[in-house]
């Protein structure tokens, strides 16, 4: 693991609400931050799928792709999300013999929690996308204030209050409010 990799667990997949699609929250291992990677919903049907332990009927693509790989005596060893350009998330998959292919972030994730290989992320993308979780529960930008620090009531800190309530919708589950 290099110097400035951090390793990184998957936290769940959630719907963001506002763009009804999936996101995968990878959670710093020895940290407090956050990386949200919005998805596909094959892939987060297929990330869910393998954290479950659900046996599709026949082979998805993830599954495939590690089928042929061992059918070449490769065994993926971890992967690194490398990457983010705008809301794109770029990752390298590492195999056993040094080999290093590019994919989505998406794919990496999907394939490294079917064989539990460490998934390690940049410094650099946790700095430009990686989100700080507080003593509350919320998530928030590094940096960001907490309410009632200052006295900014403007435009700025209500932006700020509709993104942190935005971020607990897209991380609240159902779950949580039966008793």
């Amino acid at each position: 693991m290099a110097q400035e990799d951090h390793l990184m667990e998957i936290d769940g997949v959630r719907m963001d609400l506002p763009s009804a699609q999936p996101v995968v929250m990878l959670r710093e291992s020895s940290g407090s931050r956050f990386l949200p990677i919005w998805v596909g919903s094959s892939e987060a049907t297929s990330i869910v799928f393998a954290v479950q332990g659900i046996e599709p009927p026949r082979p998805l693509t993830h599954d495939l792709l590690l089928s042929v790989a061992a059918s070449f005596g490769r065994r993926l060893e971890q992967v690194r999300v490398h990457m983010v350009e705008d809301t794109v998330f770029h990752a390298a998959l590492v195999f056993d013999d040094g080999t290093v292919v590019d994919s989505r972030a998406s794919d990496a994730i999907a394939l490294a929690v079917r064989v539990e290989c460490p998934v390690l992320c940049a410094s650099s993308v946790l700095e430009q996308a990686g989100l700080i979780m507080t003593g509350d529960g919320e998530l928030r930008e590094p940096g960001e204030a907490a309410p009632g620090d200052g006295d900014s009531a403007g435009p700025e800190e209500a932006d700020r209050q509709v993104r942190r309530f935005r971020d607990f919708l897209d991380t609240v589950d159902p779950e949580d409010f039966r008793g």
